[in-house]
């Protein structure tokens, strides 16, 4: 490949970066306090479609509403899907699991 080429490669791959960079800093101010530190990857959804479906409307970490800052981050623990209003959540979520499991499934019953 031409240096002419690759430089012109790398300048478009920079653009693409500051870009993604600005969106991410943009919307940041939308987002709760827990989502706020360490937003810079996205983690894949893993659902299983076996799973205790999740009835709780809001995040069982933070307490935001699911949806308000885009699609929920939904994962599967034990065979029970559980919904969180963002990846960072799952950080507290990890720590201690069966304080939130209680609460969605308190949810199911109702």
């Amino acid at each position: 490949m031409k240096k002419t080429n690759l430089y012109i490669l790398l300048a478009v791959c920079a653009l693409g970066v500051a870009a993604r960079s600005t969106k991410l800093m943009a919307s940041d101010s939308a987002m709760p306090s827990c989502c706020m530190a360490g937003m810079t990857t996205t983690m894949a959804n893993e659902v299983s479609t076996n799973a205790m479906a999740d009835q709780l409307t809001s995040c069982p970490v933070s307490g935001e509403k699911l949806g308000e800052m885009g699609k929920p981050y939904v994962f599967t623990y034990k065979g029970q899907e559980v919904k969180l209003c963002c990846a960072n959540c799952k950080k507290d979520f990890d720590k201690d699991p069966n304080k939130f499991i209680v609460k969605i499934r308190a949810a199911d019953k109702k």
